[in-house]
């Protein structure tokens, strides 16, 4: 059996792969703000560093596999905190994490959403990208729009993916991506009851070709096969699980 990290593991879709992956005999180290073999947070550079300290030590040998899952949502406040955590939070460990997963060939699978070609403002993903957190923490909040800074911090881990897949797999580690859709996670159901974005989320989710929000078992799925070896032939593929809706809004861009 292999042995895994994760981020974000405590609850929703993260809660989900922990319980797959343990299911499936895996020891699995699981770092998060509270509940978690590893209490961190991912927001600042001191809390980073005490999660990659952390899981190197309690995996020396190595490691089969990382799910940086750790996010939050459009409606926290101030926006810049979706960028610290879902970007650079995500960006930093998973750059961290790849001499441990070296040591064992292991994979990685980001989170990214069906949330990331629906249009951000272009400035901020560059400036994501640019690794300049600085900047890119002061765009969002002078754009002041949570799903803006959601959108475009899923935009850019993306594109970070895709433009280090082919390199991390020649260091042997597969690198891919889910992009969940609407999933009933406490994260979704915060947003939902959000003053100024719950009506039109509500109404999204209506929209989903399949029917109903998704569960996060559904979305484990998609991440615990990418973690195996039946998916190892994939490399820097992101994934939609999102019921259709990418499809929907984007028939022609695959």
């Amino acid at each position: 059996m292999g042995t895994f990290a994760m981020t974000g593991g405590a609850t929703g879709i993260g809660a989900a792969v922990r319980e797959q992956l343990a299911a499936a005999g895996h020891d699995v180290i699981v770092v998060d703000i509270k509940d978690a073999d590893i209490i961190a947070d991912l927001s600042t550079p001191e809390g980073r560093q005490t999660a990659v300290d952390a899981i190197t030590n309690k995996a020396p040998a190595g490691l089969d596999g990382f799910v940086p899952c750790a996010g939050v949502g459009p409606s926290v406040s101030p926006p810049s905190l979706v960028t610290r955590i879902n970007y650079f939070g995500t960006v930093v460990l998973a750059e961290a994490m790849k001499p441990l997963l070296q040591k064992k060939n292991g994979c990685m699978v980001l989170i990214s959403s069906n949330s990331a070609p629906m249009g951000s403002d272009a400035g901020y993903v560059d400036k994501c990208l640019s690794g300049d957190e600085a900047a890119a923490t002061t765009s969002a909040d002078e754009i002041g729009d949570g799903q803006n800074a959601y959108g475009g911090a899923k935009m850019a881990l993306t594109r970070w993916m895709r433009r280090n897949s082919a390199a991390y797999a020649k260091d042997g580690v597969r690198m891919n991506a889910v992009a969940p859709g609407m999933t009933r996670t406490p994260l979704t159901e915060h947003v939902m009851a959000d003053e100024k974005l719950g009506a039109a989320i509500k109404g999204f989710g209506e929209t989903i070709p399949t029917g109903a929000l998704g569960v996060p078992e559904q979305i484990a799925n998609v991440i615990t096969f990418l973690l195996s070896p039946k998916a190892n032939f994939m490399c820097g593929s992101v994934v939609f699980a999102d019921g259709g809706h990418d499809a929907m809004l984007r028939p022609d861009d695959f």
